[in-house]
């Protein structure tokens, strides 16, 4: 500051000097110029006084004398006489006081004075001619000896002068005048800084803890002795303020942090930046969690959620899985990028992950692996795990490329944490609404579908399966002499021989098929998509086969072995409503059932009688 200050004074002195000494020199030559033209005008006037004197006292002949004598006067360097062509005419001698340059010319041509400035860096002079005119002046009249008109010019008076002196005393005058502004300027600045040291000395202070301030750092600056109150005052002022923000930013930032859950920032990172940063994301979230409350399905949820991690963190490699822990499964919901390098070694195995089972984040470090089912040795991951409901972990697998982008993820990521805290509740509700909707779809007893949800389910089911132009094998089965099991064992005995016909049902057809409890001991099987009729017979055998050999404990090291009846028909080669084939297959089994029952049986018209079955 101090430095500047006086720099500055100093340019003002500068410029105000030369606009000084430019002025002066201006002037200067204004002045020289008007002054030796009035010095040649009254040499001049001394020539013509002399001519006209000689005239009268017919003594020309003594005229170059008088010329010469004036010539000889100081700074004159040469002067000479000049006539004008009326003289001429009228005396003769046309060669005499001819005009040596243009000066000359011009001046007897206007009539006006006419002068010429040669300056070089040792010498000024001035040529001048200055015409005289026939008047009548003083008792005289030119025309008494000159045959011309009164105005008319008679000659002039030419003459070289060296006006160097003149211009000397001049220049000393200007060079003295800078020098003593250029003192007065010092003298000034001297006693300014001297004034101002203290003034100066707290600007300084202040500049560089307002930059501190702006960075983040609010320090005091400190008192020193002073007689002047006012400096005092401000300093008082400026340490309050500062007190005022240090506590009201670092307590905002204290309380936002601890809003989204986040530790406390280090001393070098500006609390104003990092509060603005928190807000905006507090903003962000905000808005996310009205959006998610209007999602209908935990899958859009997920969908808004990567979308977060992408467009306003940058992640670009993530991956969201669901352990159930009550059912042992493990069920990918949505992966972004490459991710999901442990997928092959805890699919089979949920509980082998790391995250689910420790309920911490899993990061990775250097010289050891904190994930021993991570198999990628060129990528870094970090894991959170967030507790969706009893027994279900929500694990968020992301993936980084190299170490700086895992630490830029371990700086946002208290803010990533907080999407997913807002989200988990949502998704909760949404499990929870599926459960519900599952429980009354299921059968109590065995796990399967119910007739509620076959009624349900067709409505899609059937359309799906019309546009795909695909085949539906429907087998009705029905246990043999099920009855007698709840009249000999009890009703225990008979959930458990159905329970263990679920299990066998459950092994034999695949995950896209349904298997439903049709009532009683009624089941009904959708083969949706089977190739063929022969591939659905096959199946049904398959089932009755397994049935008949399976061997269920009863009681006191007693085995029951029981069969099952089977109807098959297909959709649509023998209805175009399911609701058709579920009868015909209906037929079908009623003929098992009076052929001997353990039997597998193809519905065919010729099965239809006069019977109302239904």
């Amino acid at each position: 500051m101090r430095k500047k200050f006086t720099f500055q004074y100093l340019l003002i002195g500068v410029v105000l000097t030369i606009l000084v000494t430019t002025l002066s020199l201006y002037n200067l030559r204004n002045t020289n110029l008007k002054s030796s033209i009035q010095n040649a005008q009254v040499i001049a006037n001394v020539v013509k006084s002399g001519l006209t004197s000689h005239m009268i006292n017919g003594n020309m002949n003594q005229v170059d004398t008088f010329i010469n004598s004036v010539a000889s006067m100081k700074n004159i360097e040469e002067l000479w006489l000049i006539r004008s062509d009326l003289v001429k005419k009228q005396f003769g001698k046309e060669e005499l006081r001819k005009p040596k340059d243009e000066i000359d010319v011009k001046a007897i041509k206007t009539g006006e004075l006419q002068y010429e400035l040669n300056e070089s860096f040792t010498k000024t002079s001035m040529r001048v001619t200055v015409p005289y005119t026939s008047i009548l002046e003083n008792g005289i009249d030119c025309n008494k000896c000159h045959n011309v008109e009164y105005g008319d010019t008679l000659g002039a008076v030419s003459l070289k002068m060296d006006i160097s002196d003149i211009k000397q005393v001049g220049l000393e005058i200007t060079y003295l005048t800078p020098v003593l502004i250029l003192i007065s300027i010092f003298i000034i600045i001297v006693l300014a800084r001297k004034n101002s040291e203290h003034y100066i000395l707290v600007l300084d202070k202040l500049a560089k803890n307002i930059k501190l301030a702006i960075a983040g750092r609010f320090k005091e600056v400190p008192h020193e002795s002073s007689k002047n109150n006012e400096m005092d005052a401000l300093i008082d002022d400026y340490n309050k303020l500062m007190s005022t923000f240090r506590d009201t930013s670092l307590d905002i930032e204290r309380r936002l942090q601890g809003f989204i859950g986040q530790k406390a920032n280090s001393s070098h990172i500006n609390p104003l930046e990092k509060s603005k940063d928190i807000i905006k994301n507090l903003s962000n979230l905000y808005q996310f969690k009205k959006e998610i409350e209007l999602d209908n399905t935990k899958n859009e949820i997920y969908e808004r959620l990567a979308q977060v991690f992408k467009n306003q963190f940058g992640i670009k490699n993530f991956a969201f899985f669901e352990i159930d822990y009550s059912k042992n499964k493990m069920s990918i919901e949505k992966t972004v990028g490459n991710s999901l390098y442990c997928k092959h070694n805890i699919s089979e195995e949920p509980e082998l992950c790391r995250c689910a089972r420790t309920k911490n984040d899993v990061v990775s470090v250097d010289y050891h692996d904190s994930c021993p089912y991570f198999q990628k040795d060129d990528k870094f991951h970090y894991c959170l795990n967030v507790e969706i409901s009893k027994n279900v972990y929500l694990i968020i697998n992301f993936i980084c490329d190299s170490k700086i982008q895992l630490e830029e993820l371990k700086d946002k990521i208290s803010f990533v944490k907080s999407y997913i805290n807002e989200a988990a509740p949502s998704i909760e509700v949404k499990i929870s609404m599926n459960a519900l909707q599952e429980s009354a779809f299921e059968d109590g007893l065995t796990g399967l579908y119910n007739r509620k949800f076959l009624d349900e389910h067709t409505k899609k089911l059937v359309p799906q399966t019309r546009r795909e132009n695909l085949n539906i094998g429907v087998l009705l089965l029905d246990m043999d002499h099920f009855k007698a099991v709840n009249d000999e064992y009890g009703h225990d005995i008979g959930d458990k021989v159905l329970k263990e016909l679920a299990r066998i049902l459950n092994e034999s057809v695949r995950e896209s098929d349904l298997i439903i409890r049709y009532g009683g001991e009624e089941f009904i099987v959708l083969l949706v998509g089977v190739n063929s009729e022969e591939d659905a017979l096959n199946v049904a055998k398959k089932i009755a086969k397994k049935v008949r050999e399976n061997e269920i404990d009863v009681y006191a090291g007693n085995k029951l072995k029981k069969t099952v009846s089977i109807g098959l028909s297909m959709f649509p080669q023998d209805s175009t409503s399911l609701e058709g084939v579920i009868k015909n297959a209906d037929i079908a089994l009623y003929e098992a059932k009076n052929s001997g029952r353990d039997k597998v049986v193809r519905f065919h018209e010729s099965q239809i009688t006069s019977v109302d079955l239904f």
